[in-house]
């Protein structure tokens, strides 16, 4: 038996289900073997929640399984095919470094997508090495493991290990491979990539798979099509409301990454807001701040009109009818994401109830946060912890005339204020993955090949909410610096 095609069993379940769908989807095939994988980070927790034998896959049978070398029992590797709209222009595209291992199913009964990112080449490779470096594989396993003890719904990573093999960038790097978990991998780019290449049956089939997987109460709708869009529609509203709850931005929300599960998906320029200012753009390759914080919310209309386009031709025969109907689903993205929104920034403030200036009150917070260069995040600290001294907004007449209207407003509800703070500490995060912090902790690890201060970061990232003192230190600002910050797409 071949080096990649031998078995270990380590408690894997795994289905195949996405191989119910016409071949055009996918091509299987199996990961590239890498000489020498080295288990770097491992999560214990999530994969006992999967159902998997954490002691055995802590070690050197992980680390044959999450680099490809060895396949998992039941595991049936393919690349998916899709497509996306990259910064507005459509592009052919696919899985070109990653193998989707199977759906592993959890003693609970639920369905999870296992999947190897940097594991090799595939037919979608466009000229790619199929390859992946260590830093940005570290980078989105803090992040999305930050992301999803915010509480904000986001693929997980259950491992990271190196190959021993080095990747060409700009300089030599050392490889590495993710494993990635995720409700499933459907994006709007897999129906896009239907919608201009395949055919009609085709689509209604992906449509159907989609329904069956994500939305099983949709199928016995009048119109199960446009009941699918709806839901999409609500999940992505939710999604992005939080995102800009905590400062996150995405950096690269083509629609090949906007995941039809409400997931947040690719974790490449991705990074969090210190100072507040909705023209935030980290991306390098954001030039025209496309993905800015401030934009999101639109672009995530944007994407989600891309996906009502493919599904026209389900929604009803009568193409003008078709069309009356998508607009009519996409009219309610923007109340459904203000409302969310809007009820996330007043728990913020500890408003339990809902007043007709609410948001004037939220907006005059933010204007002038942006006009003293306020740290998101710790603006709401320190109202949290009724620190106001600490913001370069205390000694303004306007931010004391805002704290007196914001306290009669806190007053004017049946909750007391011991129970609104309650409400702020809940949502108001001690600390978020600042941006020096996770550099800081990647240089020491990949080249200094020192994981302390990488394990130590995750430790507290592991508990936002719990305001503990030994989250002090994680939770101040960089220092100032003439040098804006940018982030890269994961290489």
């Amino acid at each position: 038996m071949s080096k990649n095609k031998s078995i270990i069993k380590t408690g894997w379940n795994l289905d195949h289900s996405y191989l119910q769908l016409p071949g055009a989807f996918y091509t299987r095939l199996n990961p590239t073997p890498v000489s020498a994988p080295t288990l770097v980070l491992f999560n214990d927790p999530l994969a006992r929640s999967l159902g998997l034998d954490a002691d055995a896959l802590d070690g050197e049978e992980g680390a044959a399984i999450f680099s490809g070398n060895h396949l998992p029992e039941g595991a049936q590797p393919l690349a998916q095919a899709y497509a996306g709209h990259q910064f507005g222009h459509f592009t052919i595209l696919g899985d070109g470094r990653a193998h989707l291992l199977g759906e592993q199913i959890t003693p609970s009964g639920e369905r999870y997508d296992i999947q190897l990112k940097g594991s090799g080449q595939t037919p979608y490779s466009r000229r790619g090495d199929g390859r992946a470096a260590l830093g940005p594989m570290l980078r989105e396993y803090i992040i999305s493991e930050a992301m999803h003890a915010l509480g904000i719904p986001t693929t997980r990573s259950l491992a990271v290990v190196t190959t021993g093999d080095p990747v060409f960038r700009e300089t030599v790097l050392p490889g590495s491979i993710l494993t990635r978990v995720a409700a499933s991998h459907l994006r709007v780019g897999t129906f896009e990539f239907a919608a201009r290449t395949r055919t009609i049956d085709e689509l209604r089939s992906l449509a159907d798979y989609t329904i069956q997987r994500h939305y099983p109460g949709v199928e016995t709708s009048e119109n199960p099509y446009l009941g699918l869009l709806q839901e999409v529609i609500k999940r992505q509203a939710v999604l992005i409301a939080r995102w800009q709850l905590v400062g996150f931005i995405h950096g690269v929300m083509n629609t090949d990454n906007m995941a039809l599960s409400g997931e947040t998906i690719d974790y490449g320029p991705c990074a969090f807001m210190d100072t507040y200012s909705p023209d935030t753009v980290f991306s390098s390759i954001d030039h025209q701040g496309r993905y800015a914080y401030g934009n999101q919310p639109y672009m995530g209309a944007w994407n989600l009109t891309r996906f009502a386009e493919t599904l026209l031709p389900l929604l009803h025969p009568d193409q003008p009818r078709a069309v009356t109907l998508a607009q009519d689903a996409l009219a309610e993205y923007s109340a459904l994401y203000q409302r969310h929104w809007l009820e996330g920034m007043t728990a913020k403030l500890g408003l339990f109830t809902q007043e007709t200036d609410d948001e004037s009150l939220v907006q005059e917070l933010l204007k002038m946060m942006q006009d003293h260069g306020a740290d998101y995040t710790n603006t709401f600290l320190v109202l949290t912890f009724a620190e106001t001294e600490n913001t370069p907004m205390s000694d303004t007449t306007e931010f004391q005339q805002w704290l007196a209207k914001w306290q009669a407003r806190r007053a004017r509800q049946e909750q007391p204020i011991a129970a609104a703070q309650k409400l702020m500490r809940d949502n108001n995060p001690a600390v978020i993955p600042r941006n020096h912090q996770v550099e800081a902790a990647l240089e020491t690890a990949w080249k200094e090949n020192d994981p302390g201060p990488l394990h130590r970061l995750l430790a507290v990232l592991e508990k936002p909410y719990a305001h503990t003192p030994e989250q002090a230190a994680y939770a101040a600002p960089p220092a100032p610096n003439t040098r804006p910050y940018q982030t890269y797409c994961g290489t």
